[in-house]
């Protein structure tokens, strides 16, 4: 289907030890539904990077793809600046 739009998120890089692979936590606020108090939430997504650009605590724009291995789902788009 050439009109599916794939999901791009912003996260930062946790973990760049491993060789074209990012540990990225993506953080967001979600209201309870029952208390309506905001929490915390975090997803942890595994990115492939095959240049090696961003280094561990950049901001990141990633964006989904097909399954690289058991746990990569995500490729990298670009470093973003850091403000």
């Amino acid at each position: 289907d050439a009109s599916e739009v794939k999901t791009r998120l912003i996260g930062i890089v946790t973990s760049a030890s491993t060789p074209k692979t990012l540990r990225v936590e993506v953080s967001s606020k979600v209201k309870h539904p029952l208390y309506g108090k905001y929490v915390r939430h975090r997803t942890v997504c595994y990115v492939h990077d095959e240049k090696c650009l961003a280094g561990s605590d950049d901001r990141v724009e990633i964006v989904e793809c097909r399954p690289r291995s058991k746990t990569k789902r995500w490729e990298l788009v670009k470093v973003l600046p850091r403000h």
